[in-house]
């Protein structure tokens, strides 16, 4: 079982992809470092239910669900396409200035070519491509959000708070192109909900399609009993205004406490720190060592 999960969440069995290596290389602590608000987050279990939660709420937008509908490869790979996100947010995470940069980049070139057409809320056709600021703009949001709320349902207390949190993630969504992101937790929220007052989200079948891929992704069967818990608790943990939209209904049995079993029983099982992360101090101690930190 273990084997398996770490397979899953890093396309590799022994948990470590070949990428985290670049982690722990590098020049300087990175964007964030020990002890901040963007370390506890990803660096916990809950980010396993704010994928599923992230995944479900980008589709609300259609212009980031034609994206997706036209461009990715999600049903012919869906754990290569959770691989390649977990690995920038990682990356970002956890790695230096230098590399957090490059992977930035990477993912903004790949996204270039991400561009079409699609029916808005009202009907009118529009283009898109991924790099429009609104779409860019969306994304951020609704992964902060996710993130953010699965670790306030599920996490640990986070050093300074949401409002560090969100601040701090605002420098990886300038990163990818993202113009003036929310900085605190009420600006988040105030940024997700202007999306639903100005009547650009969206109900329609390729959303239907999504969701219901997600509730049964292609997994070993053996895994199934306990991403469906998951899957529910990520319901569960969208805002009312969004699960109305997304046609979702809360579940009525204790899908968060359970979820919030799984989450333990994953922490047991997976250790309570990421490759990632060890591979961080790894390259912070040798900076140190060589003394190349301020002190």
């Amino acid at each position: 079982m273990r084997s398996h999960l770490l397979e899953t969440f890093s396309g590799d069995t022994a948990g470590t992809p070949y990428w985290v290596k670049n982690i722990e290389a590098g020049e300087d602590v990175g964007f964030f470092g020990p002890g901040s608000a963007s370390w506890a987050v990803h660096g916990g279990m809950p980010t396993m239910v704010a994928g599923i939660r992230a995944l479900l709420m980008q589709t609300l937008h259609p212009g980031a669900m034609a994206g997706v509908h036209d461009w990715s490869r999600y049903k012919e790979d869906p754990l290569g396409r959770l691989a390649g996100t977990i690995q920038w947010l990682i990356t970002v995470t956890f790695g230096d200035t230098a590399l957090a940069e490059y992977e930035s980049s990477r993912v903004s070139h790949f996204h270039d070519r991400v561009k079409g057409t699609y029916l808005d809320a009202q009907g009118i056709e529009r283009t898109y491509s991924a790099g429009d600021p609104e779409l860019l703009y969306w994304v951020h949001v609704v992964f902060t959000d996710a993130f953010l709320g699965c670790h306030q349902a599920w996490g640990d207390d986070i050093p300074g708070g949401a409002d560090q949190y969100v601040r701090e993630w605002s420098k990886a969504g300038e990163l990818v192109g993202v113009a003036n992101p929310p900085r605190s937790e009420a600006e988040l929220i105030s940024a997700m909900h202007q999306f639903n007052v100005e009547g650009i989200l969206k109900h329609d079948e390729r959303v239907e399609e999504t969701i219901a891929f997600l509730r049964k992704p292609p997994l070993r069967r053996s895994m199934l009993p306990f991403y469906r818990i998951m899957f529910a608790g990520a319901v569960a943990s969208i805002p009312e205004e969004y699960r109305r939209i997304l046609g979702l209904k809360k579940p009525w049995w204790p899908a968060q406490w359970l979820t919030g079993l799984i989450l333990g029983l994953l922490r047991a099982l997976l250790g309570p720190s990421s490759t990632s992360e060890d591979a961080a101090r790894v390259r912070i101690a040798r900076l140190e060592v060589e003394g190349k930190l301020a002190s």
